[in-house]
């Protein structure tokens, strides 16, 4: 499975969004330095490594923008700690 089908099937299951995108906007990052493994290296843009997340759910109603980042923060840790370098969040309430 891949990473974005795994974020979307992990906050599909966590948040049941009215409203869920995630974009895999790695392409966007070309050229850019990264570092790994303590060395300086230049991104291709391939991969699953910068993604945006666009969700609307019931479940943040009455969070602040802050918890909000956090609780999807939270839902997607594994996939964070597995090399997912750069997240884009986007969270609503209905309404």
């Amino acid at each position: 499975m891949s990473i974005k089908a795994a974020m979307e099937d992990k906050l599909g299951r966590v948040f049941s969004p009215e409203r869920l995108v995630v974009i895999n906007e790695s392409h966007l990052h070309a050229g850019h330095h990264h570092v790994e493994n303590g060395e300086v290296a230049e991104f291709d843009g391939k991969g699953e490594t910068h993604f945006r997340v666009r969700i609307v759910s019931s479940a943040f109603a009455g969070m602040s923008r802050v918890e909000r980042h956090r609780a999807v923060n939270a839902a997607l840790a594994d996939e964070l700690k597995a090399g997912l370098h750069a997240l884009a969040i986007e969270p609503a309430a209905p309404g």
